[in-house]
């Protein structure tokens, strides 16, 4: 009974993934999607939540800082909604404003190199998404 975390892009898709208890958020993988082909990685989505036996979604909300939506945002609701189809999962939408940035300044602060960095931006991205939620759960 895990929790997947996800940083949805328009050409990646980080995922991060609670423990059992529902306490810590480990980063799993980044999977290469295509808006623009409607290539959305469910495949590999599906195959994740089956090896990890997820029960529940948390889906990053790419909000303004103003606090309205955009299209980004608009594309993670129907990202979100694609999972509320396909499983019978609760899917939780999770303001995500600057976890890439924070993301972004940890590997800098860690001396990772902007090729790597690059890499798995993404699925740091997914940890934070999840560990906020995990924390704000738990309190």
């Amino acid at each position: 009974m895990r929790i997947m975390g996800l940083d949805v892009g328009s050409r990646t898709v980080g995922v991060a993934i609670s423990d059992a208890l529902g306490w810590t958020a480990q980063g799993i993988e980044t999977i290469k999607i295509n808006e623009d082909d409607l290539d959305f990685g469910l495949d590999r989505i599906d195959e994740l939540v089956k090896q990890h036996e997820v029960t529940e979604f948390v889906v990053g909300f790419p909000k303004n800082m103003n606090n309205s939506i955009g299209p980004r945002a608009e594309a993670s609701e129907h990202y979100a909604k694609m999972l509320t189809d396909k499983y019978n999962f609760p899917v939780t939408m999770w303001d995500e404003r600057l976890t890439t940035m924070a993301a972004e300044r940890m590997l800098i602060d860690a001396d990772v190199s902007r090729k790597k960095r690059k890499l798995v931006i993404d699925k740091m991205a997914a940890v934070m998404i999840l560990q906020g939620y995990l924390d704000r759960k738990n309190r």
